[in-house]
């Protein structure tokens, strides 16, 4: 199966789950859990119900002779077969959100050659409350409803957007980034973050508790293919990283190069006088 057709595949999911997904969360409100994910967060009934989807889908590219591994927040690794190739899945990325009414949360797909993610083939998210939908090939650019994505060459870190699951740790080790921005906001969902800050809506991007690799994999090849810049919070490249359950690393995504290497000076300056480095 070609990476065209793993991007149906994708396409096809997104677009049953952005179908369902309001008489979903009407139904069953999103707000009792059912127990943990295998990723270590609640898992709630629309988690459920969207993973259900992907599992779907999944078994029937299985069934047409495609042989991979699954990899889910939800229920963790599943085997369709013996094969190279990995799915990764956030089936809500942003399931808080979802489930308090907050209108950005997303699903994340990505498809790997192998287990490290500088095998990155194709990466999909959509903005199940807005309807957006980003992906990207490897080599053949980034999209958004269809319509080519670039990042801003102008340096600059205007507008941060950030994540920070756990503020009374995090929010220090950020400060200095957000104190340098004109405006900073934080969305809730990782896939979506990276997804718009590759079609030019921000600046830069920065998580300081290490993210899980389904949170962040389909948009940081999204970012990528559109000429933006992604690492761990000191340069160090992502591309060694092993996709599994566990947390890897904390994030650092920028609009370009020039803005990557801003970014890090203001927060590396921060560490023990620090010099940034940047693995490209």
């Amino acid at each position: 199966m070609t990476n065209e057709q793993w991007l149906d595949i994708f396409k096809e999911i997104g677009k049953k789950m952005r179908d369902g997904i309001t008489a979903t969360l009407n139904k069953e409100g999103g707000t009792v859990p059912l127990g943990k994910g295998a990723g270590g967060d609640k898992t709630f009934p629309v988690d459920k119900w969207a993973e259900d989807i992907i599992i779907s889908a999944l078994e029937g590219a299985h069934r047409e002779g495609e042989a991979f591994t699954l990899i889910s927040e939800e229920l963790g690794v599943r085997k369709f077969g013996q094969g190279n190739k990995i799915v990764l899945a956030d089936p809500i990325d942003g399931s808080n959100n979802a489930k308090s009414g907050i209108p950005f949360f997303s699903t994340s797909l990505a498809l790997l050659n192998s287990d490290t993610l500088d095998t990155l083939a194709v990466g999909y998210v959509i903005n199940l409350a807005a309807g957006d939908e980003f992906w990207a090939l490897r080599g053949n650019g980034a999209y958004k409803n269809g319509e080519r994505i670039r990042t801003s060459a102008v340096e600059g870190i205007a507008i941060v957007s950030y994540e920070a699951s756990s503020p009374k740790s995090d929010l220090p080790r950020l400060l200095p980034l957000l104190a340098q921005a004109k405006r900073t906001r934080c969305f809730g969902s990782t896939a979506l973050d990276l997804a718009y800050l590759a079609s030019g809506a921000m600046g830069v991007f920065a998580t300081a508790t290490a993210s899980r690799a389904f949170d962040y994999a389909a948009g940081m090849l999204i970012l990528v293919e559109a000429g933006g810049v992604i690492t761990d919070l000191t340069g160090g490249s992502l591309d060694h990283v092993v996709v599994g359950l566990e947390r890897t690393a904390p994030l650092l995504a920028s609009k370009n190069k020039a803005t990557h290497v801003m970014a890090m000076n203001i927060l590396l300056r921060n560490q023990d006088n620090k010099s940034p480095r940047i693995d490209m």
